[in-house]
């Protein structure tokens, strides 16, 4: 499948129903998606089973299983989960999705984790440190996206795990929530290969 035909498949999967924002619950946009599993396909980690961490209504791991991978996604949210089977069965993803606390689930080794964890920046996030503790325990390869400017901060918190590449990417996060000032804000983030084992 080629990009630009994964990302339309992505655009067209149903976002959360009632996002919460102490779980800073954005939908991943499908080109960041789509360009951070492109770049794993490219490198031969979507091989073997992928692990969306904090899978929300299933993107990343969908995109993973509609490019070939054993994708399974880990999400505390019950609605999202419902919301991201429905989004598998809808475009024929054969995905797995698992409630559970990334902090405290168990978890078998996988060769490469995918997420879009949250970031921190609302009271009672518990950021990512619980999502880069997980994937740096399980996966060979970790693919994540993180604020601009916390390079030195992941590259330190996940030795002996090594950052492989960091690109900076615009990632266009629509209004969700009631704090929300524009309809459409841009940022930019860093997407993050971290090599484990």
């Amino acid at each position: 499948m080629k990009k630009r035909n994964l990302e339309m498949i992505l655009e067209r999967l149903d976002g959360f129903a009632s996002p919460d924002p102490r779980l800073e619950q954005y939908s991943t946009p499908a080109p960041v998606a789509s360009q951070l599993l492109y770049s794993a396909l490219l490198r031969g980690d979507l091989e073997g089973t992928v692990c969306d961490l904090g899978s929300g209504t299933g993107v990343l791991a969908i995109g993973a299983s509609l490019l070939g991978a054993r994708a399974v996604g880990v999400e505390i949210d019950p609605s999202a989960i419902r919301i991201a089977r429905e989004n598998a069965r809808r475009v024929g993803a054969d995905t797995q999705f698992v409630r559970g606390d990334v902090a405290t689930i168990g978890l078998k080794s996988v060769s490469t984790v995918v997420m879009n964890p949250p970031f921190g920046a609302q009271k009672g996030s518990f950021g990512d440190r619980a999502f880069l503790r997980k994937a740096v325990e399980v996966a060979d390869v970790i693919y994540s996206i993180h604020n601009c400017g916390s390079e030195g901060f992941i590259r330190r918190f996940v030795e002996p795990c090594k950052v492989e590449e960091v690109k900076k990417i615009a990632f266009p996060l629509k209004r969700s929530f009631k704090f929300h000032t524009r309809d459409l804000q841009v940022l930019e983030v860093e997407l993050y290969r971290i090599f484990c084992r």
